[in-house]
């Protein structure tokens, strides 16, 4: 596996979910769509909301019905984020998507919220060399996340959860409870009252 990851390009290793060196030049360019889409989504007024709609699918991977974004918004690449139906993230959330967010239907993110899929080395000389990690993070349906959360790479969060304010998630989410504190575990569960999920 050495010789292999030797052998391949710094976005080959980002996407292969290796260390790879996040200076890279190839690996910077994905982020040029990010900051251009997030740009103009940013700049378009919030009553205009079919063009904002239409910004949020020119910058994300996917999108289903009824999506709003609200600013300021930022992303780490955009086109791997990819949102199901009734969609919202509210006001400056940030979504760091150097590997893939899959966020379900009936989603509502709050304000101040950061997801983030890249980590970095705890060796200073790890961080010399600009090395990152990228781990996927997946939102499941009916999920509502408070203000202020931050969840972290790899974490999968299951379907009716809500995610408290000011919440550090740092490992899986199971279905049907609310989950609070820093780092965040689950404190109540929820019933499910969604007909054939």
């Amino acid at each position: 596996m050495a010789d292999d990851a030797a052998r391949m390009s710094e976005v080959e290793k980002l996407d292969a979910g290796l260390e790879y060196d996040f200076w890279d030049p190839e690996v910077d360019a994905r982020k040029l769509h990010a900051v251009e889409g997030c740009q103009k989504l940013n700049a378009i007024p919030v009553q205009q909301s079919a063009e904002r709609e239409a910004a949020v699918r020119e910058l994300f991977g996917s999108a289903g019905v009824n999506v709003t974004v609200l600013p300021t918004f930022n992303c780490d690449n955009g086109r791997n984020i990819h949102v199901g139906e009734n969609f919202l993230a509210n006001y400056n959330v940030t979504i760091l998507d150097i590997a893939p967010v899959n966020i379900g239907d009936y989603v509502m993110i709050g304000p101040n919220t950061l997801i983030v899929t890249v980590n970095h080395p705890l060796s200073p000389m790890g961080r010399r060399k600009h090395l990152g990690i990228a781990k996927p993070v997946t939102i499941g349906d009916d999920v509502w996340i408070g203000g202020g959360c931050t969840i972290l790479p790899g974490v999968t969060i299951g379907n009716n959860v809500v995610v408290a304010a000011g919440a550090v998630v740092t490992k899986d989410v199971p279905s049907n409870c609310v989950v609070a504190g820093v780092p965040a575990k689950v404190i109540r569960q929820l019933e499910d009252d969604v007909p054939n999920r």
